[in-house]
């Protein structure tokens, strides 16, 4: 299997999610609650997909390879 190429952007989008969805699951439940999660997940698949197209990578590998390195410390 050909290394994936990713970005650093790529990774913070995804801890960024990450990180909502945190924040989110610690709090009552409404929409206002998810909401950033809602945002930053768009913001991060948009952004996997994106960069698969560009660079002819499989999207599911791109984003299977940002999903490991963003939950690497």
């Amino acid at each position: 299997m050909a290394e994936i190429e990713l970005t650093d952007e790529l990774v913070a989008l995804e801890r960024a999610a990450l990180k909502a969805r945190e924040e989110a699951m610690s709090g009552t439940y409404s929409t206002e609650t998810w909401r950033p999660w809602l945002t930053a997940s768009i913001a991060a698949q948009t952004a996997i997909t994106e960069h698969a197209r560009q660079t002819g990578q499989n999207r599911v590998d791109v984003e299977m390879a940002v999903k490991r390195a963003a939950r690497e410390t």
